[in-house]
């Protein structure tokens, strides 16, 4: 049965990930003829090939692809086992991985984390820079143990039902205009409808934050003119300066305009990401976890009552 045969299995893996036996003998310490001792022990418990030794690199069959990509589960979760017994033990100090989007990384979260260090100088805390598209799988499948993330109703899917979500703060999204336009004179708020015949500047297919501008826009009745779009929003500053577009951005990405760049809020159909930090709901949080939680909704006081007055005035 598979169930007896996780070591053979994680070696699967490794092969998979170097793409010979000997990088993989090599990463786990073994020899070559072990590496190949393991996987014809798979190909007997499965009565299939799992690698097709003709190929440099070595592929997987599909039996061995299956393996894989169910092992790489099973192994990830191992190790949080071990992990965690090894804490409880005291054998092993915490550990705490953490992922986030970039503009969350260049604002609020440098501060928890340095706070987070304060308290709980013992926990090893890693730091992961990823994209919405991301985040959410990595946090489904182990590799994190909690993720600061967002959500809005133009995003397809939602947030899984494995994860919990504890909201932060709402992230209105601003207008970024040249200096020299002339709608960055009118000390009115702007319509999303009055960018409606401007060049933009936006985000590249399939980037969360642009699909939700994307849905705003839609529901003002007009799509944007997107001529040139990047997810780097100190380039989409850079291009809206040099007067090639308009932008709609996060709110965090608008906090430090550039020389050049005029932000302004808008009046109506304001685009707004729910900004949280997910963990897995399936299992109990571990104390780093919900230290962090903490740390982290009191980081973005400021925020959550700043937003709340914005939306008063």
């Amino acid at each position: 049965m598979l169930i007896g045969q996780v070591r053979s299995i994680r070696v699967l893996c490794a092969i998979a990930e170097h793409g010979s036996f000997s990088a993989a003998a090599r990463s786990l310490g073994m020899t070559q003829s072990a590496v190949s001792q393991h996987v014809a022990l798979l190909e007997r418990e499965t009565g299939l090939p799992v690698v097709d030794r003709g190929t440099r690199p070595v592929e997987l069959t599909e039996a061995g692809a299956v393996l894989v990509r169910h092992g790489r589960a099973v192994t990830r979760q191992l190790e949080d086992a071990e992990q965690a017994l090894a804490e409880l033990a005291g054998r092993r100090a915490g550990r705490l991985r953490l992922g986030g989007f970039p503009t969350a990384l260049t604002s609020f979260v440098p501060a928890a984390i340095a706070r987070f260090r304060e308290e709980a100088p013992e926990v090893a805390l890693t730091m992961v820079d990823d994209h919405m598209q991301g985040l959410l799988p990595r946090l489904e499948q182990g590799e994190l143990d909690l993720a600061v993330v967002y959500e809005n109703p133009g995003l397809p899917g939602g947030l899984p039902g494995r994860l919990a979500l504890t909201p932060l703060f709402d992230d209105r999204f601003r207008v970024l205009l040249p200096a020299s336009h002339r709608l960055a004179r009118r000390r009115a708020r702007l319509r999303l409808a009055d960018l409606a015949d401007e060049a933009w500047v936006g985000g590249r297919a399939g980037s969360a934050w642009f699909r939700i501008v994307l849905h705003a826009c839609r529901s003002a009745g007009f799509e944007p003119r997107t001529q040139l779009a990047t997810d780097d929003h100190r380039a989409v500053q850079a291009f809206v300066a040099a007067t090639l577009g308009v932008a709609v951005v996060p709110g965090l990405a608008a906090d430090n305009p550039q020389p050049g760049v005029v932000v302004r809020d808008l009046a109506d159909a304001v685009p707004v990401r729910r900004i949280g930090v997910a963990h897995r709901a399936d299992e109990p949080a571990p104390t780093p976890v919900r230290l962090m939680v903490d740390v982290l909704r009191d980081a973005t006081a400021v925020r959550r009552a700043g937003r709340a007055a914005r939306r008063r005035a």
